[in-house]
């Protein structure tokens, strides 16, 4: 429920951003007034991710008596990427936006030990992604200088810093999750055109379809009978 209540409260921050700058803006001639008629534009991302992990588990986490809690820490990272948009109509466009997203995620497993002490062991998952998002933008009107948009579309992350095909290490186990990624993205954002570029901020939410844990007869990875991936993202664009 709290990531939730944090994923609402930075729309509602988005929103009362561009609340302002729409009460603050004179009539006037508009910035590059022609800029939205080019069939593509090119430009490019910066943004903070946080990566987290959806997982069902075990009910009581049987047969594994001595894990008591397992759950997801959620981490900050950052990604910087290309910008490519294809005008659709007046108010749609297509957009491709490979980046290079780089993060890490953390499982938390609060078990007991057989001297009945009570042991936590945060096991790291660190990522770097080649993310490809292919997303359909819908546009409002433009207000002036301003616009807001929806977005929503499909992702592919292949993760470069997989450990899927490592070999078991007696010293540290490590959580292993499969290279390729799946998932459906939404968001929320606007455009606000300046006399040279157009500047964007855009927050985006992504869910893994695909189940990314490679079990190995653990107890770190058997009680999970699901992982997947939860990628919340604010970026800002320069195009």
């Amino acid at each position: 429920m709290k990531k939730h209540k944090k994923h609402i409260l930075i729309v509602f921050i988005i929103l009362g951003f561009l609340s302002n700058i729409v009460n603050s803006q004179n009539v006037k001639s508009p910035n590059t007034p022609k800029y939205d008629k080019k069939p593509y534009h090119f430009g490019f991302m910066l943004g903070i991710n946080q990566m987290d992990f959806m997982l069902k588990t075990i009910p009581s986490y049987k047969p594994f008596d001595s894990l008591m809690v397992l759950q997801s820490i959620p981490q900050k990272g950052f990604d910087i990427g290309i910008v490519s948009n294809l005008r659709i109509a007046d108010n749609i466009d297509l957009r491709f936006i490979p980046a290079l997203s780089f993060g890490e995620r953390v499982l938390e497993y609060t078990i007991k030990e057989k001297d009945t002490n009570i042991v936590i062991y945060n096991k790291k998952i660190e990522s770097t992604f080649i993310d490809l998002p292919l997303t359909i933008k819908y546009k409002s009107n433009r207000i002036n200088n301003f616009r807001v948009y929806v977005v929503g579309g499909m992702k592919y992350s292949f993760d470069l810093a997989s450990q899927f095909k490592k070999k078991a290490d007696t010293e540290e186990y490590i959580v292993k999750l499969k290279k390729s990624d799946y998932q459906y993205l939404a968001g929320v954002g606007f455009d606000y055109y300046l006399p040279l570029f157009k500047f964007s901020m855009e927050y985006k939410i992504a869910f893994g379809i695909s189940d990314l844990l490679k079990r190995e007869n653990s107890i770190f990875t058997d009680p999970i009978t699901r992982l997947n991936s939860k990628i919340s993202l604010v970026s800002i664009t320069f195009e």
